[in-house]
């Protein structure tokens, strides 16, 4: 692609993990262009200072699903606490936010900005 797709940074203003365990958040990332994505996630939160960032790389011309309760390190993703996440790369890429749960499934893409 001559012409890449995408942002560097993207915003999902909502996130929540429910405390049961009966659901999950994602996140889409879409590389569509030739060069790995060092992504950098960084949440935040009403009532504690942010957390991060969890790292990860989207190889080139890649899809990668990311699901928030698998990030770990620096600390997991708090259960029963609603967060924000900021999502900056090196190279543009695509976001988009998908809630499962046992009330309702949704999707959106998020919010981009560079």
């Amino acid at each position: 692609m001559s012409d890449p797709i995408g942002y560097r940074r993207w915003a999902i203003a909502e996130g929540h993990l429910p405390v049961d365990g009966d659901g999950h958040e994602m996140a889409c990332l879409l590389n569509a262009t030739g060069d790995e994505a060092n992504v950098q996630i960084t949440l935040f939160f009403s009532d504690r200072d942010p957390v991060g960032p969890y790292r990860l790389a989207v190889p080139a011309r890649r899809t990668m699903r990311l699901r928030f309760d698998d990030l770990d390190d620096p600390e997991p993703v708090p259960r029963d606490t609603d967060y924000a996440s900021i999502i900056e790369s090196d190279v543009p890429i695509v976001v988009q936010h998908t809630r499962v749960g046992r009330e309702a499934d949704m999707s959106t893409i998020a919010y981009a900005g560079d």
